[in-house]
């Protein structure tokens, strides 16, 4: 990381909060963000940066997403959720294209992608200061179909009224396939998008998540209305 060579005194004094558990990382933003003439605070895990957050009342949050305890995203979801509409920028090596998605519908003003040139995420700091508080996030609707309600934001599947259990990764797979309702996706796309382009499966991972899928959300798992298999091809969601 190159030092600034100047300070952006119209800003000076604006409070950042960094979470980042790469020391390095950490330490190498809390040094230049400290040279632009920020106060900035630094937490290591999702449970402190949350807690900070809330105690210091920043103005502008670079949040990594993969983080211990609690991840990125659920930091940004809880903030949001609590009325806290300081700007988010969200720091992450993952390239996964869901969860960039999941964080600019979850609120966040940008998403800088890991190795990252430091002059435009200082650059981006101070346009996202520039521009202030974002409008408060309203709450999305829940997506329907037959007797399935899917919250995106909570995270969250019911049928009939009931809750159903699933994991996160299931979770995610569903959510890919809703978000390009009636197209067709390969398994390589769907790996790529729930996965990340760094992870290695094969396409039976994939097909073990679809059997799992249709067992908790299809009448007749064995005869599939909404996650329907296009042979040769992949899976696409009807609904």
């Amino acid at each position: 990381m190159l030092e600034p060579k100047r300070k952006t005194a119209d800003l000076s004094g604006k409070r950042l909060l960094v979470v980042e558990d790469d020391p390095s990382i950490a330490i190498g933003l809390r040094i230049n963000l400290e040279s632009e003439g920020y106060v900035v605070h630094v937490a290591e895990d999702g449970d402190d940066g949350l807690e900070l957050a809330r105690s210091t009342d920043p103005d502008l949050i670079v949040l990594d997403l993969m983080l211990p305890k609690r991840n990125g995203l659920e930091v940004l979801h809880d903030l949001r959720a609590e009325g806290r509409t300081m700007p988010i920028i969200i720091l992450s090596a993952k390239a996964a294209e869901m969860d960039k998605v999941a964080g600019l519908e979850l609120g966040a003003e940008d998403y800088v992608a890991k190795p990252f040139s430091l002059a435009e995420l200082l650059a981006r700091v101070r346009a996202a200061l520039r521009r202030g508080h974002a409008p408060a996030v309203e709450r999305r609707r829940a997506i329907l179909f037959s007797e399935v309600e899917v919250d995106v934001d909570a995270r969250s599947v019911k049928r009939h009224g009931e809750a159903v259990e699933m994991t996160a990764r299931e979770f995610d797979v569903l959510v890919c396939l809703i978000s390009e309702r009636g197209r067709v996706l390969s398994r390589d796309d769907i790996f790529r998008r729930v996965w990340g382009p760094k992870h290695h499966g094969t396409p039976r991972t994939v097909d073990n998540f679809i059997q799992q899928l249709r067992a908790k959300l299809e009448i007749d798992p064995q005869e599939p209305i909404h996650i329907q298999t296009v042979r040769g091809v992949g899976y696409r969601f009807d609904g």
